[in-house]
C-alpha cells in the first residue's frame, strides 16, 4: 500500500502521540539506512563516506548514519547545509550535539568543505519530503556536487528535489543509487527509479496502531 507525505505525517504524530517519540524514529530511520549500506560494502571501514544534512528531520536521519557508520570504522565526513544555530528540530539538533562531541566525524558547513573531495559513499539528506519548485543555495550546490561524482549515492527517504506524492522534481534533484524510504512506500516513488534506485521500505517501530484513522 502507498501512502502520501500528509498520511505520513499524521501517522508519525499519532505514534508520538501514543509515547513513540520522534526521536526513537529518527535512531531507528537511520539505522536501518546504516544495514543497506552495510549490505552493499561489508568492508565499509575502509571508504569514505560524505553526508549531507539539511537543517530538517530528513538531515537528522542522515546525522544518525554518521554516528552509526563510525562505529563500523568507516572515514565520514558530514557537511551541515546552514548554521546549526538555524536547524529546526529538536531531532536533529540532539544528533548534531553528539556529533559535535566526536573526533572521529570531520564536520562541514557548506558545499565548499565538500568540494576536492575522493570519495566512495554520499547520503542525500538535504531535503525531506514536500520540495517543489526552486532549489535555493546551499542546497543547490550540494545537489549539483553529488549528482558530478562518481561515488554510490544513497538517499534519506526520497531524492533531494522528488516530490514524493507526485513523482514531479524540482529545478535541480538527486539522482540516486539506493533510497531507503521509511514505514510505507510513497506514492509518486515507484514511477521515478530513475532517480530513486532501488528503493527499500524500512519499518522503523511506529507501532501499526497509528494508522487508524489515516489510512
Amino acid at each position: 500500500m502507498e501512502i502520501t507525505v500528509k498520511q505520513m505525517y499524521q501517522i508519525e504524530e499519532n505514534g508520538h502521540q501514543m509515547g513513540f517519540p520522534r526521536q526513537l524514529m529518527m535512531e531507528n530511520a537511520g539505522a536501518s539506512m546504516v544495514r543497506r549500506i552495510l549490505e552493499k560494502f561489508p568492508d565499509v571501514s575502509s571508504k569514505r563516506v560524505l553526508v549531507f544534512a539539511g537543517l530538517g528531520n530528513n538531515g537528522g536521519d542522515a546525522l544518525v548514519v554518521a554516528r552509526h557508520l563510525t562505529g563500523y570504522g568507516a572515514k565520514i565526513t558530514v557537511v551541515l547545509l546552514g548554521n546549526p544555530s538555524d536547524i529546526k528540530t529538536i531531532e536533529c539538533k540532539t544528533n548534531w550535539q553528539i556529533l559535535e562531541k566526536m573526533k572521529s566525524v570531520q564536520l562541514g558547513f557548506g558545499p565548499a568543505d565538500a568540494t576536492n573531495f575522493d570519495v566512495d559513499i554520499i547520503v542525500d539528506g538535504i531535503l525531506g519530503t514536500g520540495i517543489t519548485g526552486q532549489i535555493r543555495e546551499p542546497h543547490a550546490s550540494a545537489i549539483d556536487l553529488i549528482n558530478k561524482t562518481n561515488a554510490f549515492k544513497i538517499a534519506v527517504d526520497v531524492p533531494s528535489g522528488l516530490d514524493p506524492d507526485t513523482g514531479n522534481t524540482a529545478d535541480k534533484y538527486v539522482t540516486a543509487d539506493v533510497t531507503v524510504t521509511f514505514h510505507k512506500m510513497k506514492r509518486g516513488m515507484p514511477k521515478r527509479k530513475d532517480l530513486c534506485g532501488i528503493i527499500f521500505v524500512e519499518k522503523i517501530g511506529i507501532p501499526t496502531e497509528a494508522e487508524i484513522g489515516v489510512l
